[in-house]
């Protein structure tokens, strides 16, 4: 081999994506930021498992597989496998893990991208926060605890919450939503503090406005929906991914694909009352403009 061929081979090598080979499970992908992950971890290289409580995931798979790894008589040399089931519970992460570890030969990460806005205010029932605590946080804290310790045993392993701003900051209109959040992105960091010696690494990503059902979901026109998106720039979940992706390969712990994000909470914690007081002023004006705007429709109805 000439050099100028060493060189190349060299240079081919050294910009391979960190996450290339890895063996990944993301829940919450039949689409939005779920299904934006899989695509830019399968076009770096990795291999995943997406997984939903939706059917609709099989066909998101589906399509991130090339005609010729579709057409392989062998499943596993495909690079997105489809499991539908419910991920907040034990059993159905043991069985996620269980298929992951059949289609992939293992986990090397977890993406805990599965969410639900859940109740608005105060919500009318222990069920109404059953679900979302089940969902938003023990779905994190059921697939760490049957990947931590097989991860301590290989030395590696990588752990992604999707959280929010809202885990940072807080979310007007419902009280589920930021407290799951809030305890997202705590579990994370404890996790990341915890197993950083293990080899283990734990990564959070906390976006503001993002155009998936999540968001059209908190209510059109309603305070919540307003709060998030007066606040900055409405991404697409392909932008997200690409940030997020960008960010693990770093082995950063805090993803913030609004940067603004990361001022405001500086703000929230150098006077915690100030802030308090403003985001209640905020809450307030945005109440008003939504009964204005209720009223107006009303109107125009009549």
């Amino acid at each position: 081999m000439s050099t100028s061929e060493n060189n190349a081979t060299i240079t081919t090598d050294s910009v391979k994506s960190p996450v290339a080979d890895k063996r990944v499970i993301v829940t919450g992908a039949a689409g939005g930021i779920g299904a934006a992950l899989a695509t830019e971890l399968i076009a770096r290289g990795a291999r995943v498992v997406l997984a939903d409580v939706s059917p609709a995931v099989t066909d998101t798979a589906a399509s991130l597989d090339s005609p010729a790894e579709s057409g392989s008589s062998a499943e596993d040399a495909a690079s997105a496998h489809a499991w539908v089931g419910d991920v907040s519970s034990v059993a159905g992460i043991d069985d996620l893990i269980a298929f992951a570890d059949d289609r992939l030969g293992g986990v090397d990460m977890y993406f805990a991208n599965a969410g639900i806005i859940g109740p608005a205010g105060l919500g009318d029932s222990d069920g109404d926060w059953d679900a979302i605590i089940d969902v938003n946080l023990r779905a994190h804290i059921r697939a760490a605890q049957a990947l931590i310790p097989r991860w301590q045993k290989s030395g590696s392993g990588y752990f992604v919450a999707t959280a929010s701003a809202a885990g940072l900051l807080t979310q007007i209109g419902s009280a589920a939503y930021s407290v799951t959040k809030h305890a997202s992105v705590g579990f994370a960091e404890w996790l990341s503090l915890t197993y950083r010696d293990d080899g283990i690494r734990a990564s959070v990503i906390a976006p503001m406005g993002v155009d998936t059902d999540l968001l059209r979901d908190s209510g059109a026109d309603g305070p919540a929906q307003s709060a998030v998106t007066e606040a900055g720039t409405v991404l697409t979940p392909e932008a997200v991914a690409t940030v997020a992706l960008d960010a693990v390969e770093a082995e950063q712990f805090l993803i913030l694909p609004h940067p603004e994000v990361l001022d405001m909470y500086r703000m929230k914690g150098s006077d915690y009352d100030r802030w308090l007081k403003g985001m209640s002023r905020y809450q307030n004006r945005l109440n008003e403009a939504n009964r204005l705007n209720e009223e107006t429709t009303h109107a125009g109805n009549d």
